[in-house]
């Protein structure tokens, strides 16, 4: 993934947020952080430089299937790729996130280096 471009991180634990930006920024990515769905769709309607979204699936009132419907609605699939980023890791989490539009699928605690490296993959 081009590192001129930002990662949003949607997600309504603070705490990860707090991480994953710094995880991201200290291997040269630039991050933003959101705590709702809301909020992070309006920042992806006001940031042209937003390269990809990481997507926690599981938040109040929009979660992120939802989230990532609608983000499907808007672009298209290959101008806005969104991972998916679950706690859950249940059989079938996988096959619904990328049902629900998400290019692709991480489990939390997120393995830095394997997201850094699906990303490149997502994102070419």
């Amino acid at each position: 993934m081009d590192k001129n471009k930002t990662v949003l991180i949607i997600d309504d634990d603070q705490n990860n947020i707090f991480a994953l930006k710094l995880a991201l920024k200290s291997r040269g990515f630039q991050a933003l952080g959101c705590l709702s769905a809301e909020e992070g769709l309006a920042q992806l309607r006001n940031s042209a430089g937003v390269g990809l979204v990481l997507m926690d699936m599981m938040m109040p009132e929009i979660d992120g299937y939802e989230a990532t419907q609608l983000i499907r609605k808007t672009w298209d699939s290959q101008e806005m790729p969104v991972i998916a980023v679950t706690a859950q890791a249940m059989t079938g989490d996988r096959e619904k996130c990328l049902a629900a539009g998400a290019n692709g699928y991480i489990s939390k605690p997120i393995d830095i280096e394997l997201l850094v490296r699906l990303m490149g993959e997502i994102v070419k």
